[in-house]
């Protein structure tokens, strides 16, 4: 295991109606600062504000104001969507990634980015034409640390794996329901920046088409659950990376902050506290962690 890797836990997103009462305490006044909240218990948020829209400089340099009293805290961003999921042509890439880019500029100069997430549609496969994007957008956003998400089995053959490596792209290692097709659990290394998102198994509603984001996200790990991809994340930092980055995409009413809480103490800080209104929804946030579960630095 390597002692230099530095592991950050957190979730994607910080405001969600539905953590009102739960992640936020009852009554909590609207102009209490909820990033700061989130903040307070983990050591990385990932923005997905970037992938709908470009959000403006002020608004970024506000985000990275707010976190300036928690020098371990970094943001990741979901890249903007014309990037991962638009049907233009490659060459027309380096446009929009510029712009997506300078957008950036202000976490950049407070040094709290700690990660460019590009996320691809479950559409996309292995094939010439996606390799000429992807070379084109490691091109257009060079200098900045990227990291693919894929969400077929195909990306995670050997070849692949090979080719992000010599693209300096890291690989997402991923959770999602155990469907036909779907990547399935892995710890896969192909830069020093290693990267984990845990969307939940919710395997009834993950294609229905009517299904909304909270119903496909509505899904609380197990402690079980939580300790295989703790042995992932281990597995990970033996593996030479430099970074790990954990978040928990499975924001239905809290579940994600629960988990996230949960594998902190795993391997950040098995004394990490949990918020009151977190530990009433989540009562086994109020157990002290198995002694197995120890911290992994």
């Amino acid at each position: 295991m390597s002692a230099a890797a530095v592991v950050r836990v957190g979730t994607a997103g910080w405001s969600y109606p539905d953590w009102e009462t739960i992640v936020y305490p009852a009554g909590a006044p609207r102009r209490m600062d909820r990033l700061a909240v989130v903040a307070s218990l983990f050591d990385v948020i990932e923005i997905n504000t970037f992938f709908y829209r470009l959000p403006e400089e002020a608004l970024v340099a506000s985000w990275a104001r707010r976190v300036r009293d928690r020098p371990r805290f970094r943001f990741t961003v979901k890249a903007w969507q014309a990037l991962t999921h638009g049907a233009a042509a490659p060459p027309e890439i380096q446009e929009p990634a510029a712009s997506f880019a300078a957008r950036m500029r202000p976490l950049l100069e407070a040094e709290r980015l700690g990660g460019v997430l590009l996320q691809f549609p479950y559409r996309l496969r292995p094939s010439p034409e996606a390799w000429e994007g992807l070379e084109r957008l490691a091109e257009s956003l060079a200098g900045l640390p990227l990291v693919a998400e894929f969400r077929r089995a195909a990306w995670a053959e050997p070849g692949c794996l090979d080719r992000l490596r010599g693209l300096g792209i890291g690989f997402c290692n991923i959770d999602q329901p155990a469907l036909s097709g779907n990547l399935p659990p892995t710890a896969h290394l192909t830069s020093r920046l290693a990267y984990v998102r845990l969307h939940g198994r919710n395997a009834e509603n993950w294609f229905r088409e009517d299904a909304g984001r909270d119903a496909r996200y509505d899904y609380l790990y197990s402690p079980e659950e939580l300790a295989e991809w703790a042995q992932r994340v281990r597995a990970l930092a033996a593996g030479g990376a430099a970074e790990i980055f954990v978040i928990a995409n499975n924001h239905y009413r809290g579940k994600a902050a629960c988990n996230a809480l949960e594998l902190k103490r795993i391997l950040e800080d098995p004394q990490a506290e949990a918020p009151a209104s977190l530990a009433a929804a989540f009562p086994r946030l109020g157990q002290a962690p198995p002694p197995a579960q120890k911290p992994l630095f």
